[in-house]
């Protein structure tokens, strides 16, 4: 991370809240209308998916009613779900669209994720010991985290967690690692238990129990489709936050680093803690606009289909400072994600070792 001095990120929190005011002043009729359009291209793609199933029998439409479906999960997860749930859409005073009451179509549940997600990762980004995001409590993703033997079989972890994901997100407000130390009792996360088990069933009976009986004589395909649209989702959903994320180039804190932390000095742990990926407009949707993880953690509350237009002003103050700005391929970094897995789940002296040889002479 770069050094600042206190002048420096006074002057900093001046420029990135200067953005946020303008685009605030700004918000209006465009704004309402996108996310109305989402929405009803959410309920439009579901409901395609879900008519189309039972014809599933056919491969083509078995594929395109999958397709459909999964689309519509991952808009609503991402673009919906997620940014609504941020207060993004507040201003509206639309009652769906209330952060605080919205539930989403998956098992986490909506007080669950603004506790940890909202709350614990915003506030505490990358800061080792503090954000539980930060690996997952799964991934071993910096030199902080003492190596243990387990670790070396995490890059089998990361691709069952990404084909769970949406289980282990529920879960995540568990602490499961706490409960191993025994620094937290079953009785104490019976209350979240309770309402994890509630919603993962709801969520669990709509798509493998309520939607096949409906369709009985061809209730196997239609249990087989739902299973792969929540596959689908599941695995871009991951590869979007990790790439959000765990880039090569994402940096960690410690917790020494943010006592006291200014408002300046939390811009600029966002800035050099996250990850963008370039692609086009319908990847950018898909993925929630978390493609421009910077500007989102540095302006949650905005509407995220604003990112794109916001990202020109915030290089521009990052180039300002000497802020590096982490952005690529969407291939490029998601392959330095999978490269920061397999390299932190080998042993240090391994890892040390392999940095000390020589390369190989020609023959």
């Amino acid at each position: 991370m770069p050094t600042l001095s206190d002048t420096q990120l006074q002057a900093l929190a001046r420029d990135l809240d200067a953005i946020r005011d303008e685009v605030l002043a700004d918000l209006g009729e465009r704004d309402a209308r996108y996310i109305r359009g989402m929405v009803r291209l959410h309920r439009t793609l579901e409901l395609g998916g879900r008519v189309l199933m039972p014809l599933g029998f056919l491969p083509p439409v078995f594929v395109a009613a999958t397709v459909s479906l999964a689309l519509a999960k991952i808009l609503e997860n991402m673009e919906i779900g997620h940014n609504v749930m941020h207060g993004q859409y507040d201003w509206m005073n639309d009652p769906t669209l209330n952060s605080q009451r919205y539930e989403w179509d998956t098992v986490c549940t909506g007080d669950s994720w603004r506790r940890t997600h909202n709350y614990e990762h915003h506030t505490y980004t990358n800061i080792i010991g503090k954000d539980r995001d930060y690996g997952y409590a799964v991934l071993r993703l910096t030199d902080e985290e003492p190596w243990q033997p387990w670790h070396a079989l995490q890059f089998m972890n990361y691709v069952l967690l990404s084909v769970f994901f949406q289980w282990g997100v529920g879960l995540h407000e568990l602490e499961s690692e706490k409960l191993r130390r025994r620094e937290l009792r079953w009785r104490d996360k019976w209350p979240f238990l309770k309402a994890f088990l509630r919603k993962g069933g709801r969520q669990a009976f709509k798509d493998y129990v309520f939607f096949p009986l409906l369709t009985l004589p061809v209730a196997p395909v239609v249990l087989a489709g739902n299973a792969c649209a929540n596959l689908i989702r599941n695995l871009w959903a991951s590869t979007v936050i990790f790439c959000g994320h765990f880039t090569a180039d994402a940096e960690t804190f410690t917790e020494a680093e943010c006592v006291h932390e200014s408002r300046g000095h939390w811009y600029l742990r966002q800035l050099t803690g996250s990850s963008n990926f370039t692609g086009g407009r319908w990847l950018h949707i898909l993925s929630g606009h978390l493609s421009y993880q910077i500007e989102h953690h540095v302006f949650p509350d905005l509407p995220a289909h604003r990112y794109p237009e916001i990202s020109v002003r915030v290089q521009a103050v990052c180039e300002r400072y000497g802020i590096p700005y982490n952005t690529g391929r969407f291939s490029r970094q998601y392959a330095t994600v999978l490269r920061r897995i397999l390299h932190y789940s080998l042993p240090d002296r391994l890892r040390a070792r392999l940095r000390r040889e020589p390369p190989a002479q020609a023959i």
